[in-house]
């Protein structure tokens, strides 16, 4: 059974990759899913939602032909990191409280 992961956590989970080096949406897919399950059709409306939010920037290369888009952190979602981070130490610590074995 996987656990359902919160939209905010793909967020921050997408932002952190991000906040290392750009990437195009497949490589990015590519990376996520190398560490976590989720599909690509979940993580283009995430990268749309943290674009509106101006969260990242995109802008294209061309590449054999055709244009890549990239995906870039912004200082806005630095900050929108930092704040998914501090949440996550939160969240993680009160749910290992509960998962603890008596």
């Amino acid at each position: 059974m996987a656990i359902q992961m919160s939209s905010e956590l793909l967020d921050g989970c997408v932002l952190a990759i991000l906040d290392k080096e750009d990437y195009y949406g497949y490589a990015l897919t590519q990376r996520v899913q190398g560490t976590i399950s989720v599909s690509e059709s979940t993580l283009y409306p995430v990268l749309r939602r943290l674009k509106n939010n101006q969260y990242v920037t995109t802008y294209d290369q061309p590449y054999q032909g055709r244009n890549r888009r990239y995906y870039q952190i912004t200082a806005q979602g630095r900050d929108k990191l930092v704040s998914i981070r501090q949440d996550w130490l939160i969240f993680q610590a009160n749910v290992n409280t509960l998962l603890k074995e008596k």
